[in-house]
C-alpha cells in the first residue's frame, strides 16, 4: 500500500531504492478529517485486506467519525469486469467444463489409438469454446436507432473486453481447424472487433475514426479535410471496407447540387468505392452487411485477386486523374489505390501500431500466405517497422501464439488474466497438439508429482474456495485433479459451517455426488454435536442419527435422563417428547435412547387409562411396562418411578392385569432395587415416603389374585 496516500504521511517505512516493478501500490482513499494516529490490517474475505484507520482524538466536543474501515483488493481481478460478472462467468463456465471433462474421459476409454482421439477431439473443444465465448460477451451498448445516422461511421453492439479478445484469439489458432485455410481473414475480423482495446496504450485506427466522427458535424467541406483521407486510408489498410465505402459516399461530389459540376470527380470516387466493395477475400462468407467478394477455394481466389489488382492498376494509370480539378480528392483517392496495391510505405503510414500493419500485410502484400511460422517472422518485421509505444496485455499473448510457444502463452494468460483463464484455456491449448498435451499433462517432479494442468486447476479451485459465494463450484475442478484434488476437497468440505441448514445440506449433497460417504458422516456428526450444544436438541439428535454415531447418542441419552429429573413421572418430561419422536417406530437407536422411546409409548398408554378408557388400554399399558422392565437399557434408578406410576394398573378392580410370571418379574426388580439402595452413591428417586410400601402391597395383592385366576 502506498504510504503517502494516508494523510500524506509515511505510516509504513518505505525505501525508494527498491525496484518499483516488484512492488504493488494500492492507494487508500478515506474521508477522515483528522490525522490518522493508528492503522490496523487484517485479512478479509477472498483476496482482500481490511485496513482500519483510527483518527487522532478530537479536542472539541464535535468528535465526528473517528475511524474508517477500507477493503483493499490485492490484484487478481480484471479491471474491465466487476465481481458480479466474474461470479456469473465462474458459474456459467462450470457446465461446459464438466461436460468437456466427461467427454474426454469417455473418448479416452473408448478410443484405442491416440490418433482417433486427436482427430475428433477439436470439435468437442470448439463447442466448449463457443459456450465460454458467449459468457464473456461485454455489456450491450443499447439498441440501434430506427433511422441510421449518415454521420455514424463506427458501430458497436457491445463493449469489447480483453478477456474475450484473448479467448477468441486462442480459439482461432488452436481449436477451429476448419478455418485454418483462411486464418489471416479470421485475424482481420478479430482486429475489427477488438482494435479499440489497444487505445489504452497507443493510438489506433479505431480511435482515429471515433475522433473524426465526433468532429464530423463541424466540418463544412469534408473532402478538403486531410483527416478525412487519412482516416479512410487507415481503415482500408485493415480491411474495414464498409466503413471506407460509407465515408467515400460522404464526399461532396455526391450532393445533388454538385453532381453536374463535378461529374468527373464523382466518377473517380465511385470507381474507387466499387473497387473497394469488390475486393476478393479468401474466406467462406462475410458477416451480414460486410463488403467484399468471398472465395472458399484458393485457385478461385487467386484468379479473382489478379483480376482485381489489374483493375486497380488500370485505374491508377487512367488519364482522368489529370482532368480532376480537386487536388485533395485526387491525392486522397490515389493514396487509397496505393494501399490496395500493397505499397509498403503507404501501409506503414496508414497503420498506427504493429498489429494493424501486420493485418494489412495479410490483406494486400501476402494474401496467399499460410503457416504460422511465416506469420511469426512477419510479426517480428512489423514490430521493427512500428515499435509499440506501450505494452498491452494482448500483444504478449499474440506474440506467444505466433511463436508457437505454449509455455509463453500459458505464462501470459496467467499473468494478465488470472486463474480462471488458465484453468479453462488449457483445453484450447491442447485441442490439436500432442506436444502441448505432453507438456501440460505430464507429471512433474518439481511440482510434487502433479501436472501443470492440475496445478492451475488447483490454484483456481483455491480462489473459488476462498469466497462464500463460489466455494460450491470448487469441487468440480478439484475432482478433475487426480493427485491432490480429493484431499483438498475433503479439507474444503470440512471447513464449511454447519450452523446454517442450507449450507449443511449443500455440503452433504456434494459428498453424495462424489461418493464421499465417510466425509458426509463426519460432517453430520459435527452438525449434530453443534446443534445439541447450542440448545437445538431435536436437530442435534437428528443429525447424529443420520451419521449413525451410537456413542454420541448414548451420551445424549444420559444427559436426557439428567434433564428429565430424578422422577420419571415429572411433567418436565413433556418437553422431550418431540425429541423422542425422532427415534421413529423401530427400536433401533442405541443405548438409553431406546428406553426413552419405549417410555414414551408407555406414557401415552397410561394417559389413555387415566382418561377413562377400557380394559384393553390398561392391558396395552401393562405390556409397555413389562417391556420397559425387561429391557436392559432401562436404567435401574427409573424402576421404582415406573412402578409407582403404574399403581392404578397393579390395583385394577375388574381383574388382575399381570400374570403370575409378570408379577414375579416386577417383584424381583423391586428386590434388586432394594438391595441397590444399600450401595454408596445411590440416588433416591423423588417419590412420596410410602411409595415403596404401596408398590409392594399392590404387587402382593395382584400376585394373589393372579394365582386364583390361574
Amino acid at each position: 500500500m502506498s504510504p503517502n496516500t494516508v494523510d500524506n504521511g509515511t505510516l509504513i517505512p518505505f525505501s525508494g531504492e527498491t525496484n518499483n516493478d516488484s512492488l504493488a501500490i494500492y492507494p487508500l482513499h478515506h474521508t477522515l478529517t483528522r490525522p490518522v494516529s493508528r492503522l490496523a490490517i487484517s485479512w478479509s474475505r477472498g483476496n482482500s485486506l481490511r485496513v482500519s484507520l483510527f483518527a487522532e482524538p478530537s479536542q472539541t466536543s464535535d468528535a465526528g467519525d473517528g475511524a474508517k474501515v477500507i477493503e483493499v483488493k490485492l490484484g487478481g481481478g480484471d479491471p474491465e469486469i466487476d465481481d458480479a460478472d466474474w461470479r456469473r462467468i465462474a458459474y456459467g463456465s462450470v457446465a461446459p467444463f464438466a461436460l468437456l471433462q466427461s467427454r474426454r474421459s469417455a473418448i479416452s476409454n473408448m478410443s484405442k489409438s491416440p490418433s482417433t482421439y486427436q482427430l475428433d477431439w477439436w470439435e468437442h473443444v470448439l463447442q466448449y469454446s463457443k459456450e465460454i465465448t458467449s459468457l464473456l460477451a461485454g455489456p450491450k451498448l443499447g439498441p440501434s436507432p430506427i433511422i441510421d445516422d449518415p454521420n455514424e461511421i463506427v458501430k458497436k453492439n457491445e463493449e469489447p473486453t480483453c478477456l474475450k479478445a484473448a479467448w477468441e484469439l486462442m480459439e482461432i489458432f488452436y481449436v477451429d481447424k476448419q478455418s485454418q485455410a483462411w486464418l489471416p481473414e479470421r485475424l482481420v475480423d478479430w482486429l475489427a472487433d477488438y482494435d479499440s482495446l489497444f487505445t489504452s496504450t497507443q493510438e489506433t485506427i479505431h480511435g482515429k475514426l471515433v475522433d473524426f466522427q465526433n468532429d464530423l458535424v463541424n466540418i463544412q467541406v469534408i473532402e478538403d479535410d486531410p483527416r478525412y483521407w487519412e482516416v479512410m486510408s487507415s481503415a482500408l489498410s485493415v480491411g474495414w471496407l464498409d466503413i471506407v465505402v460509407k465515408m467515400l459516399r460522404l464526399h461532396g461530389s455526391y450532393q445533388l447540387d454538385q453532381l453536374s459540376n463535378r461529374e468527373l470527380e464523382n466518377g473517380l470516387v465511385e470507381a474507387v468505392a466499387v473497387l473497394i466493395s469488390k475486393m476478393p477475400r479468401l474466406r467462406p462468407e462475410s458477416a451480414a452487411g460486410n463488403l467484399g467478394e468471398c472465395f472458399k477455394s484458393k485457385p478461385d481466389f487467386i484468379k479473382a485477386w489478379e483480376k482485381w489488382r489489374s483493375q486497380i492498376t488500370k485505374l491508377d494509370c487512367s488519364p482522368f486523374w489529370i482532368q480532376c480539378d480537386n487536388q485533395q480528392t485526387r491525392v486522397g483517392l490515389r493514396n487509397l489505390l496505393q494501399v490496395m496495391l500493397g505499397n509498403t510505405e503507404s501501409l506503414c503510414t496508414a497503420s498506427c501500431y504493429w498489429v494493424e500493419l501486420y493485418i494489412s500485410h495479410f490483406l494486400y502484400i501476402r494474401p496467399f500466405m499460410i503457416g504460422v511460422e511465416s506469420m511469426y517472422n512477419l510479426a517480428q518485421k512489423c514490430i521493427q517497422l512500428k515499435p509499440p509505444t506501450g505494452t498491452h496485455r494482448l500483444t504478449g499473448l499474440l506474440i506467444g501464439i505466433l511463436g508457437e510457444n505454449t509455455e509463453v502463452v500459458l505464462a501470459e494468460i496467467s499473468r494478465e488474466f488470472g486463474p480462471w483463464m488458465v484453468a479453462h484455456a488449457v483445453e484450447l491449448l491442447t485441442a490439436g497438439s500432442e506436444q502441448a498435451e505432453i507438456l501440460l499433462y505430464d507429471e512433474r517432479y518439481n511440482l510434487g508429482g502433479i501436472s501443470m494442468v492440475e496445478l492451475h486447476r488447483l490454484a483456481y479451485a483455491q480462489v473459488l474456495s476462498s469466497h462464500a459465494l463460489t466455494w460450491q463450484i470448487a469441487p468440480i475442478y478439484l475432482t478433475s485433479c487426480m493427485k491432490q484434488g480429493m484431499g483438498l476437497l475433503e479439507n474444503l468440505l470440512y471447513r464449511q459451517s454447519v450452523q446454517h441448514n442450507n449450507m449443511l445440506l449443500k455440503n452433504i449433497e456434494i459428498c453424495r455426488l462424489y461418493e464421499l460417504d465417510h466425509i458426509s458422516s463426519n460432517i453430520m456428526k459435527v452438525a449434530g454435536v453443534y446443534h445439541w450444544k447450542h440448545g437445538r436438541k431435536g436437530a442435534g439428535v437428528f443429525w447424529l442419527q443420520q451419521s449413525q454415531d451410537t456413542n454420541c447418542l448414548d451420551r445424549i441419552a444420559q444427559q436426557l435422563f439428567d434433564s428429565v429429573g430424578k422422577s420419571i413421572s415429572d411433567e418436565s418430561f413433556k418437553q422431550w417428547e418431540g425429541l423422542i419422536e425422532l427415534l421413529g417406530s423401530e427400536s433401533k437407536p442405541a443405548g438409553g435412547l431406546e428406553f426413552l422411546h419405549k417410555y414414551r409409548d408407555f406414557k401415552k398408554s397410561l394417559q389413555m387409562v387415566y382418561s377413562g378408557k377400557s380394559t384393553d388400554a390398561a392391558r396395552q399399558a401393562v405390556g409397555s411396562l413389562i417391556l420397559l422392565m425387561k429391557n436392559p437399557s432401562t436404567p435401574q434408578r427409573f424402576w421404582l418411578p415406573l412402578l409407582f406410576d403404574s399403581l392404578k394398573l397393579l390395583n385394577w378392580k375388574d381383574s388382575p392385569l399381570l400374570s403370575v410370571s409378570e408379577t414375579n418379574l416386577l417383584l424381583n426388580k423391586l428386590q434388586e432395587f432394594s438391595l441397590a439402595r444399600q450401595r454408596p452413591h445411590f440416588t433416591e428417586p423423588n417419590l412420596p415416603p410410602q411409595a415403596l410400601s404401596s408398590i409392594r402391597l399392590a404387587l402382593a395383592t395382584n400376585l394373589g389374585r393372579a394365582i386364583l385366576d390361574e
